[in-house]
């Protein structure tokens, strides 16, 4: 049976079938998440530690969630909040700037299994680690989970308007990278 997010709160907020829409809201969600992490942090072994701290926290605080967002802009919230709080811990635990961040994700990125720097994904996700960390949520989320600008707001409590000046700034960045050579 598919329950619509409303069904899955009031499931969980019954003690007798926490657990069951728990399970259930893991296993709608945590694909979408895995993948909106794991672009953010690129690292597949981060990407999985930080989903189960999203689902940790979403356990701990979805029976007082109020339901004044969507159930699903909600989760994003939570998993973009736990990858900036983690990067921003990466910079700060090795005291290096973002340049040497930036570094690390591309060094991450290229010892991935299949990495191939002549082809173009794997060069448009170059260039997706050149971007400013903000231009770089924002791309993610337009261009690969092709999440409206209304929702971005909500999720990153910025106003409709920066976000799509921020996505235009960040498309022309990757376009310039992807002509060079």
């Amino acid at each position: 049976m598919t329950y619509s997010d409303q069904e899955l709160l009031s499931l969980f907020r019954s003690p007798e079938t926490r657990e069951r829409a728990f399970t259930e809201l893991v296993k709608r969600y945590q694909e979408k998440l895995y993948w909106h992490i794991r672009r953010l942090v690129i690292d597949h072994e981060d990407a999985h530690d930080l989903l189960q701290n999203v689902f940790i926290k979403v356990w701990h605080h979805l029976y007082d969630f109020r339901e004044e967002s969507h159930l699903y802009t909600w989760l994003y919230r939570i998993a973009t909040n736990e990858c900036l709080s983690f990067l921003e811990q990466q910079k700060k635990k090795q005291a290096i700037s973002l340049n040497d961040v930036e570094n690390q994700l591309e060094n991450k990125l290229r010892a991935e299994r299949d990495f191939d720097a002549s082809k173009l994904e794997w060069r448009l996700q170059q260039a997706i680690l050149k971007l400013p960390e903000k231009q770089r949520v924002v791309f993610h989320l337009r261009y690969f989970d092709e999440m409206p600008y209304a929702t971005m707001s909500q999720i990153l409590h910025t106003s409709e308007g920066a976000l799509k000046a921020s996505y235009h700034h960040a498309v022309k960045k990757i376009v310039a990278y992807l002509k060079e050579d």
